[in-house]
């Protein structure tokens, strides 16, 4: 009976300690922030979008607004096309504001920072940044670096 108990005890022990490991990766993954809610899209296009990845953040001075919608190549235009999904009480854009791929610290995950502008006109649904900054690939920066020193 007392070995029974034992067995029992372990289990559920073990039980509790796979549903708290769930628990945590759900909390760590953020997935209640990709819920559809009431979102409009504007798009970006940038020459080089390095890492970025569909649901990565949208942020506007380290807040998160929304997420990346989708990433598309535009064989007109030559450029990535990267659908931006922004959060509908987020209206107040302008339309000169600037958006730039940022990766968070030395080696993170890559989002995209809204940086507003001047402008009294604001941004809409299906609406166009016209200005965007690429990201910066630490690749092509060693490269940079490795031509600069074996030149000189």
């Amino acid at each position: 009976m007392k070995l029974r108990y034992l067995e029992v005890s372990v289990g559920l022990f073990v039980l509790l300690g796979i549903a708290a490991l769930f628990y945590l990766a759900i909390q760590v993954s953020n997935i209640a922030e990709y819920r559809d809610r009431d979102t409009y899209e504007v798009i970006a296009y940038f020459d080089h979008i390095g890492g970025l990845k569909v649901r990565a953040p949208v942020t506007v001075s380290g807040v998160r607004i929304g997420r990346v919608a989708s990433i598309e190549y535009d064989p007109e235009r030559f450029q990535a096309r990267v659908t931006l999904a922004v959060r509908s009480g987020h209206d107040y854009l302008p339309a000169d504001t600037q958006a730039s791929i940022f990766t968070a610290g030395l080696l993170g995950e890559q989002y995209v920072a809204f940086e507003p502008g001047g402008d009294f006109e604001m941004l809409g649904d299906g609406d166009e940044v016209l200005f965007t900054q690429s990201a910066l690939v630490l690749e092509t920066m060693i490269g940079r670096v490795l031509t600069q020193v074996s030149g000189n």
